[in-house]
């Protein structure tokens, strides 16, 4: 029997991108086509050519009970990777293979009905994720106390705060005993000690031989807990490996994007006998943290 979790093969994905001169043509096409059609002139639709790669040409394999940490600066292709691998967009070339029932937590505002209350919501959840009742009644009250919404858990989540939601949606991501659990940077929106409280749960998953995929900016997290590490800039995968060689690498490329930025401002202020180039903090053998 394969230990394979995830298989990922020249996974791609594209979008287009509409300018502002577009979006007004579509609006004059919009009021006119109805016109058209009537009198049996209809024009065939033209297909915008802006367009950017998020991801380009990415493949891995992820084993059964790793954890693996997804690094990367902002455009990096991070969240559209997660994306595609939680069957919420299809990639545009490739395929991404999965093997075993799939738990998500991606952005704020996915994965539950807005007018269920959170007690709906979670048994919606547990169902479409293939469980039987009996096993989500029995996981219930440990959902609830960890999310720590007990007072408000029949009441519809479209009047949860932000933390509330990512509360409740993490506690059922991690609770209903998934193969893989896949969770985005959302966990920023809780404070630390719910933070901390998350990662742990994550390394209790972990530790019962699940897959674990996440992004997050906490790169002591992403040392401490990660068996793996994934680079990627610019939609591409650039490295792969152990967490702490991954991290330097992508450390080092962020200090030095930083210093090049703040060479070139224009509106830095005092009389020019100092300049200050580049901050870096180092660890005690002059490695960047």
């Amino acid at each position: 029997m394969s230990d394979i979790a995830i298989r990922v093969e020249h996974l791609s994905k594209q979008y287009y991108v509409q300018s502002a001169n577009e979006r007004h043509d579509m609006l004059g096409e919009t009021l006119t086509g109805g016109l058209r059609s009537l009198v049996g002139r209809a024009r065939r639709p033209q297909v915008s050519q802006n367009s950017f790669w998020a991801l380009k040409d990415i493949s891995f394999e992820v084993k059964q009970g790793e954890v693996i940490g997804l690094i990367g600066g902002n455009g990096a292709g991070k969240s559209t990777l997660l994306k595609i691998l939680s069957r919420i967009t299809d990639p545009t070339e490739g395929r991404a293979e999965i093997y075993g029932r799939m738990s998500s937590l991606l952005e704020v505002g996915t994965g539950f009905v807005g007018d269920l209350s959170g007690r709906e919501n979670v048994y919606l959840s547990g169902a479409i994720l293939g469980m039987k009742k009996v096993d989500i009644d029995r996981r219930f009250d440990e959902i609830v106390e960890f999310s720590g919404v007990e007072k408000f858990i029949d009441t519809p989540v479209k009047r949860y705060s932000s933390g509330m939601y990512v509360r409740l949606g993490f506690a059922v991501a991690a609770h209903l005993e998934p193969d893989i659990l896949v969770v985005d940077e959302v966990l920023a929106v809780g404070d630390a000690a719910f933070q901390q409280k998350c990662l742990g749960k994550m390394g209790d998953v972990a530790k019962a031989g699940r897959t674990v995929i996440f992004v997050s900016h906490n790169m002591a997290a992403m040392q401490g807990m990660c068996s793996k590490c994934f680079l990627l800039k610019g939609g591409k995968l650039v490295m792969e490996g152990v967490p702490r060689t991954v991290i330097e690498q992508y450390m080092a490329g962020a200090a030095s994007g930083a210093a090049t930025q703040l060479a070139e401002r224009q509106d830095r202020q005092g009389t020019g006998e100092i300049r200050m180039e580049a901050v870096i903090t180092c660890d005690e053998q002059g490695r960047p943290i």
